[in-house]
């Protein structure tokens, strides 16, 4: 038990620091709370006083009966008055504490390792940054507020009990002890439980997340009820996880804190009935009656609570997992590259320890030339083209652009520098002008400028708003080949001094492509190009032609070396070759 709450309070504590900028107004609320509580409790008082020395004596002057009902009626409209302002109040704080926390928890997420991506559940981070953060809102909206609620209610009837009879004060005051004893039996039973809802939610998450993106592999392969019963079973754990939750409730919370309640009723009675005449009044029996219902609900408030303070530490312990887990490591130099010379040293490097994708590689590229990477698949070239990106930590060995360790660069100088063209780009749910600058200072001009380089300009003008008109999600509308000509045009408006074309030209017809190499021949002036390629007739014209296989460097040299040597590449080539001839002679028949 110790060791549960050694674990609950730091994250209970870190949640609620996120409430200090609203410090004020969370201040105010609680002001409120205490005078609606006063408000509230002081009914009873008067109608006990109503009893005793008007009802009992038939003696009821009408200017003090009409002054009693008065303030009866104006301290509960005071009462509910400020029981609304301090719930805006609350509300106001909530809303402000979600919007804090899910752009803190949305930048860790995006500054996580790229390896953290590999293993990691696209809707497990989904969880998190949406449901999660909505616990956490209920936290302050419904668990702080009827903490502090009930507790001045609780404070303010205790208050007034002990000023009426401090006997029956006593006996009201034993119920405090069960209460506080179920809480702990509760507390003790349900972590484990909300534990297992939380993550029973974040794998349905998952499930929805995965089925939406992967619907026309699903539907081909006809894996509906698969994935149906996928999802079916995990509502089922998380429904019957929800049922232990709700029986655990139904069992220690209300029926026995009533039955408390109705023990402290009785023994109430019998002090009343065992006291001798007019030593505890009828209008002060009255009271404590009243006070003892009221008594009971905010126990019970405060007891239940302990569910969604139990989800909402959950909760948090899996945001703050999030948020304080290692992000992508950048240096502290801040210089731009400025030749985009390249040279990779004895590197070594394994997703997994002891499965190296990449051995002893070495290569030197001086700047602005033309470096092809070739090897059939599984060979490593996407995953040296991602360690030149510097999404990865190197195993072994280094890698160094313009003679500097790329680790040692900043963040701001490697984007700044180093750009690349994916095989399978990814097109934001946005405009061609958002897809294209993504955020960058780039004017208009150089947008079409781009485009145009890229033989997208004529589409872009035969939209409804031109390139301000919003392309689909993931850009649904627009062919493979016009997703990767978008993402060079990206690359395109502000030219980077190293470029990665991880086979950026697959989907492109052969048109398109050479309108794609005359632009790649103009930025090579200033650019040093590194190319993957299957294709092998679009990298004849490469400098050095680095041939992969099994993660290590067989052969290199430009084309008609490796031709020469009539090794690997030459059988690559051959191959090729036969496969085209074969290709256009079924064509033609």
């Amino acid at each position: 038990m110790a060791n549960e709450n050694r674990r609950l309070w730091p994250t209970l504590k870190r949640l609620l620091s996120y409430g200090s900028p609203w410090r004020k107004s969370l201040s105010l609320a609680v002001l409120m709370l205490w005078v609606a509580a006063a408000a509230e409790v002081l009914g009873p008082v008067l109608i006990s006083y109503f009893i005793d020395n008007m009802v009992a004596k038939h003696h009821m002057p009408l200017g003090l009966a009409a002054g009693l009902v008065t303030s009866f009626l104006l301290l509960q409209l005071l009462a509910a008055a400020l029981h609304y302002w301090q719930s805006l109040l609350f509300n106001q704080a909530a809303v402000g504490v979600v919007q804090r926390l899910r752009t803190d928890v949305m930048d860790a997420a995006l500054r996580q390792p790229l390896s953290a991506f590999d293993t990691q559940p696209v809707g497990q981070i989904i969880s998190r940054v949406t449901n999660d953060t909505e616990v956490v809102r209920d936290l302050y909206v419904t668990v702080v507020a009827t903490v502090l609620r009930s507790a001045a209610l609780v404070g303010a009837m205790l208050v007034a009990m002990f000023s009426l009879d401090w006997r029956m004060a006593l006996i009201a005051i034993a119920i405090f002890p069960a209460v506080l004893i179920v809480m702990l039996i509760y507390q003790r039973y349900s972590t484990p439980i909300v534990r297992r809802v939380r993550s029973y939610l974040a794998d349905i998450n998952n499930g929805f997340n995965e089925a939406i993106n992967g619907m026309s592999v699903i539907q081909q392969f006809r894996q509906q009820a698969r994935f149906g019963e996928r999802m079916g079973a995990a509502s089922r754990s998380h429904y019957l996880a929800r049922m232990q939750t709700l029986r655990l409730d139904g069992f220690l919370l209300r029926p026995l804190l009533s039955l408390f309640s109705a023990m402290i009723l009785c023994g109430l009675m019998l002090l009343f009935g065992f006291s001798s005449v007019g030593a505890i009044e009828v209008g002060v029996l009255y009271a404590f009656i009243n006070y003892l219902g009221r008594l009971n609900e905010p126990l019970i408030e405060l007891t239940t609570q302990q569910s969604m303070l139990q989800q909402a530490v959950v909760a948090g312990e899996r945001i703050f997992e999030l948020m304080d887990a290692p992000r992508q490591p950048y240096g502290d130099d801040p210089q731009p590259l400025s030749s985009g010379s390249i040279a990779i040293r004895d590197l070594t490097f394994s997703y997994r320890i002891g499965k190296p994708v990449l051995t002893d590689i070495n290569l030197e590229v001086a700047p602005r030339d033309f470096v092809a990477l070739v090897g059939h698949t599984g060979s490593g070239k996407s995953t040296l083209a991602n360690l030149l990106m510097g999404y990865y930590p190197l195993s072994k060995g280094e890698i160094l652009l313009d003679g500097r360790p790329l680790e040692s660069l900043s963040h701001a100088s490697l984007r700044q520098s180093v750009a690349m063209v994916q095989q399978d780009p990814v097109v934001l749910a946005d405009t061609f002008f958002a897809n294209v600058t993504l955020g960058r200072d780039i004017s208009e001009q150089a947008v079409w400028q781009a485009l145009e380089t890229v033989q997208l300009a004529s589409l872009a003008r035969s939209m409804s708003d031109g390139i301000y008109t919003r392309l689909g999600e993931q850009g649904n509308n627009l062919s493979v080949g016009q997703k990767q000509l978008l993402a060079m045009a990206r690359v395109l408006v502000a030219t980077p001094k190293i470029l990665i074309l991880d086979e950026a030209t697959a989907n492109i017809d052969s048109g398109t492509e050479q309108a794609i190499q005359k632009a790649l021949r103009a930025i090579r002036q200033q650019t040093t190009l590194v190319v993957i390629a299957h294709r092998l007739s679009t990298i004849t014209e490469a400098d050095t032609i680095l041939v992969l296989h099994r993660g290590q460097a067989v052969e290199r040299g430009n084309h008609q070396q490796l031709l020469a040597a009539q090794g690997r590449y030459w059988q690559m080539y051959q191959l090729q070759l036969a496969g085209e001839e074969l290709a256009a002679a079924e064509s033609e028949s």
